[in-house]
């Protein structure tokens, strides 16, 4: 039953990317090359947690790269949806309940 509402979730929640003129997926708040980082030190850490490289120890370069064009993208994004759902109620004041 969690996993139809989760994918219930997912039809409904926002994009935290856009599609360039070049068909290339990028993340909200980063350049086409900053993503493209992102993504990769993602999978990286992702791998290196399946192979129980990543314990408790210090954090390294790759962790700190990777939280600062998280918090980069995370920051434009709430900004966004902020702008967008503002938009939206204004598009919305159109209608009289009267």
């Amino acid at each position: 039953m969690r996993a139809i509402a989760m994918i219930e979730q997912e039809r409904h929640a926002p994009r935290r990317y856009f599609v360039d003129a070049q068909g290339h997926r990028v993340l909200i708040g980063l350049s086409l090359d900053e993503t493209t980082e992102f993504e990769a030190l993602d999978l990286s850490s992702i791998e290196a947690s399946a192979c129980g490289g990543l314990g408790g120890g210090a954090v390294g370069e790759a962790e700190v790269r990777w939280l600062e064009l998280y918090a980069k993208h995370e920051g434009a994004w709430r900004t966004w949806i902020t702008q967008s759902r503002a938009e939206q109620a204004q598009a919305s004041n159109f209608i009289n309940y009267i």
